[in-house]
């Protein structure tokens, strides 16, 4: 049986063979020949995953091949044997002493934390993963419903056995009675979410996932994201909601320091999915995946072959990743902004950046509206035999609004509904809604010239929203004007300005003060 001793050696020999860089992490090394890249994986058994037979590790490259392929099949090409001896290997030569995931090579700067670092990840960028992770979950197999994975009982399992391995690990007393505090509020979130886990088991939530999408696992292939090396080990850790999935990315997002990115990429996940009650177990699993990146370096640092300072830099990131999961359990804050103004007035750029600077999670009407009617954002309304816009459609559509902004507050999240709210019947429904939950409640009135709302609908491409200066012209005869009570409560935007512009400074200003008033 080859060991973890022969695997060494084998890697020095093909590294002196073939010159080849190595990058090793604590489950595989990956040896860069040429425009190539080899992953071998280490004869191991970690209890997460069993890698300790060459029969398994050919299996496992296997499944590593057809599993990326549903997402990167440009960069991964074959599995190939190792043949010859340990001290003299030959690459696709058999018998096969050992085997390879054959990749197609990318720089290492080419990896999306790298390029966080740099400052080179744009808006565009997440919004276009976003968009692919809806499409792969989308396209995604569904769980069988007499599977055992992703129960709710199965899921704790997998949150406390972080805690097990990471208690093994970890020695300071500091860090051993972090680990306490954060499986006691892991435990109570776990309690809190149970019925939740298992009605999205039910409704297909649960698919065969990616697993372990967090940054270092996403490249960029020329400017598009792609994400890569799923898990291929252990279908429990595969086959997750998909809202584990996307907390995973937002999660790293947070980790980076860019919260602003974090809760763009949800918010464009939910918009396109329409998975807003998966918001419901996110807190959990923002924590999960926190311990769970902690465990892995914890792993790492426990290796003998790192350095004593890069073991403690990696005991330092376990610890940024634990106090990250503490904050994702503990961070609830509900509020209830909505927007007023005509077409054109730039609500839905307001709503973007204000969901990016405060943390909100976004309900969009224009996009809600055609959901009601089966159209996805972008399709055209008049494909339809009926009219969208009709009142009873607008009814129905804020009813939709206040319905889901009823189940965020509820779960304690700043909500921010996107929407014109012309009558004052409209505003009033929701600032009931924040009395009825005692929450803060805000309206962001935005403005500009109507030449300019002119000028903006004209260049409109591409948006949810239809509405056109026709429909400028109308709305602006019907709209109600703000009641004496609700000026108090609003704050006023003018969009034609930067939103950091002096103009918008005492707005924004008021709208942090009153939605962080109680």
């Amino acid at each position: 049986m080859t060991t973890l001793a022969d695997q060494r050696r084998l890697i020095i020999a093909l590294q002196e063979a073939h010159a080849a860089q190595v990058i090793e992490t604590h489950i595989s090394w990956v040896l860069l020949i040429g425009e190539y890249a080899y992953k071998i994986k280490k004869a191991v058994d970690l209890g997460f995953l069993d890698y300790s037979s060459l029969s398994l590790r050919e299996y496992f490259c296997a499944e590593e091949l057809r599993l990326n392929r549903r997402t990167a099949p440009d960069l991964y090409l074959e599995v190939v044997s190792i043949g010859g001896i340990v001290e003299a290997p030959q690459l696709a030569a058999r018998p096969a002493i050992e085997y390879a995931v054959k990749m197609r090579r990318f720089t290492d700067d080419a990896l999306m934390d790298a390029r966080l670092r740099q400052g080179a990840v744009q808006a565009s960028h997440i919004d276009a993963l976003a968009a692919e992770m809806v499409r792969f979950h989308a396209q995604a197999v569904e769980l069988d419903p007499h599977s055992s994975y992703a129960t709710a009982e199965s899921i704790r399992a997998a949150a406390m056995q972080n805690f097990a391995q990471m208690r093994t690990l970890l020695h300071d007393e500091s860090d051993l009675q972090q680990l306490v505090a954060l499986q006691r509020r892991t435990e109570e979130e776990w309690q809190a979410c149970r019925a939740l886990f298992e009605s999205r088991r039910s409704a297909g939530a649960v698919r065969e996932c990616h697993g372990d999408l967090h940054l270092g696992n996403i490249a960029f292939i020329g400017e598009r994201p792609v994400p890569f090396d799923c898990i291929e080990f252990s279908p429990s850790l595969r086959w997750i909601d998909v809202m584990d999935e996307v907390a995973f990315t937002m999660m790293d997002l947070l980790h980076h320091g860019r919260s602003d990115l974090a809760w763009r990429y949800l918010n464009a996940y939910l918009e396109a999915s329409g998975d807003y009650a998966g918001v419901g177990v996110l807190r959990f699993y923002l924590a999960y995946r926190a311990a769970v990146r902690a465990k892995v370096e914890a792993i790492r640092a426990s290796q003998s072959a790192h350095r004593a300072q890069a073991r403690r830099q990696m005991l330092q990131t376990s610890r940024a990743y634990l106090g990250l999961a503490q904050a994702c359990l503990s961070g609830r804050h509900a509020a209830l902004i909505i927007t007023h103004g005509l077409p054109g007035s730039g609500k839905t750029t307001f709503a973007q950046y204000a969901l990016e600077q405060i943390g909100a999670v976004r309900i969009r009407s224009d996009v809600e509206r055609k959901r009601l009617f089966g159209l996805s954002a972008l399709e055209q309304s008049s494909r339809l035999d009926t009219d969208i816009y009709s009142r009873d459609a607008t009814q129905r559509t804020y009813a939709r609004l206040h319905e889901l902004a009823h189940m965020l507050l509820g779960l304690g999240y700043t909500v921010l509904v996107d929407a014109a709210f012309l009558r004052i019947e409209e505003r009033q429904q929701f600032r009931a809604l924040a009395l009825s939950l005692d929450v803060p409640f805000a309206i962001a009135s935005l403005d500009a010239e109507m030449r300019i709302l002119r000028e903006r609908l004209e260049r409109r491409r591409c948006d949810a929203s239809e509405a056109d200066v026709q429909v400028l012209g109308k709305l602006k005869t019907v709209r109600q004007e703000l009641t004496v009570v609700e000026l108090g409560e609003a704050l006023h935007f003018d969009t034609a300005r930067s939103p950091l512009s002096r103009m918008n400074n005492s707005g924004w200003r008021g709208l942090l003060q009153r939605i962080r008033s109680f």
